[in-house]
C-alpha cells in the first residue's frame, strides 16, 4: 500500500511539473511581444527609454521569481528523489535546465534594461547640451 500512494504522489507530482513547465518553458522566450517592440521602434525621449526599461526589469524580476521556484523544486527532487522512482533524474536534468534558461532570459532582459537606460541617459545629456547652447531670447 505504501508503494502505491508513492506512485500516486509520484504521478501527480509529474502531472502539476508537466503543466507548469509548459507555461515556464513559453515564458523563457525572449520577450518580443508585438506591444513591446512598438513601443522600442517609437521610443524618441528619455521617459519612452525608462518606460522600456522598466518593462524589462519587471520582466526580469518575474523570471528571477520563477528562477527561485524551479530552485526549491530542483530541491524537493534532489532530496525526495526516492518519491519520483525511474523519473528522478529526468526530472532533475529537466528542471536544472530551466533553470539555466531562466537565469539566461533574466540576464538578457536586465542588458536590456541597461541598454534602454543608457539610451535614456544620452537623450538627456544631448537634451542639456542643445539648451545650453541655444541662446536665450
Amino acid at each position: 500500500m505504501k508503494t502505491r500512494s508513492g506512485n500516486i504522489f509520484a504521478v501527480l507530482s509529474i502531472a502539476v511539473l508537466l503543466s507548469s513547465t509548459n507555461s515556464l518553458t513559453i515564458a523563457a522566450e525572449p520577450i518580443d511581444t508585438p506591444e513591446i517592440r512598438a513601443a522600442i521602434q517609437k521610443a524618441t525621449t528619455p521617459g519612452d527609454h525608462e518606460a522600456v526599461a522598466k518593462y524589462y526589469e519587471n520582466a526580469a524580476m518575474q523570471m528571477q521569481a520563477k528562477v527561485k521556484e524551479e530552485k526549491e523544486l530542483l530541491e524537493q527532487y534532489k532530496n525526495k528523489s526516492y518519491l519520483y522512482g525511474r523519473q528522478a533524474q529526468d526530472l532533475q536534468s529537466h528542471t536544472a535546465a530551466l533553470i539555466r534558461r531562466h537565469e539566461q532570459t533574466v540576464a538578457a532582459d536586465m542588458k536590456e534594461a541597461a541598454l534602454h537606460r543608457q539610451m535614456a541617459s544620452k537623450l538627456d545629456e544631448n537634451h542639456a547640451a542643445s539648451d545650453r547652447q541655444s541662446p536665450a531670447m
